[in-house]
C-alpha cells in the first residue's frame, strides 16, 4: 500500500506549499506528493492521469479538499466509482472523507448523491425555464412582464407601479 498526495493550483503564480504541508502532516511522503499548477476546469489534468494510471489495489490518494482534485460534481462522481473499482481509498482532509472505512464510504457516498441532486435540480429548473419560454405570463407583474418581451429585453431599467 502507498499513499499519495494531489496538490493542485490554478495558476502558476500561485503556490502549493500550504496544501503541500498538510499532505506531508497527513503522512504523505515528499517524493509521493503530485503537484499540478493547471486550471481545475481542464478535462485533460496529465500530472493526475499519470497519478492515476500508477495506483494499484490498496493504494491512498489524499487531497486536502475536493475542488483541488474535481472539475465538477460528475468528475468527483467519477473519480469515486474508479477508485471504488480499483480499490483505491480517497482521502479529503478538511471535508473528513475517508474512504478507508465504513462510515467515511457511507459519508463520501452520502455527500456524492447530495452533489448530484443538487446538480439535477439545477438542470430541471433550468429547463424548466427555457420551457416556459420568454412570453407574459399570467399573474406576473407588469414591469415583469415588460422585461420579458424581445423590445424591453434591453433596457436598462422598468418603471414599477
Amino acid at each position: 500500500m502507498a499513499r499519495y498526495g494531489y496538490a493542485r493550483v490554478s495558476t502558476r503564480e500561485q503556490n502549493t506549499d500550504a496544501q503541500s504541508d498538510a499532505l506531508a502532516r497527513a503522512g504523505v511522503e515528499p517524493d509521493h506528493i503530485v503537484i499540478e499548477k493547471i486550471s481545475g476546469k481542464l478535462a485533460s489534468r496529465p500530472k493526475l492521469d499519470a497519478l492515476l494510471s500508477k495506483l494499484q489495489p490498496g493504494d491512498q490518494i489524499v487531497v486536502t479538499r475536493l475542488r483541488r482534485i474535481g472539475r465538477n460534481h460528475q468528475h468527483l462522481l467519477d473519480l469515486a466509482a474508479w477508485f471504488e473499482e480499483h480499490e483505491v481509498d480517497f482521502i479529503v482532509l478538511e471535508q473528513g472523507i475517508d474512504t478507508s472505512t465504513p462510515i467515511g464510504r457511507l459519508y463520501f457516498r452520502i455527500m456524492a448523491a447530495l452533489a448530484e441532486f443538487d446538480r439535477e435540480a439545477i438542470v430541471e429548473g433550468t429547463l424548466e425555464g427555457l420551457a416556459a419560454g420568454p412570453g407574459p405570463r399570467p399573474g406576473r407583474w407588469p414591469a415583469d412582464q415588460a422585461l420579458r418581451t424581445p423590445a424591453r429585453a434591453g433596457a436598462a431599467h422598468v418603471r414599477r407601479r
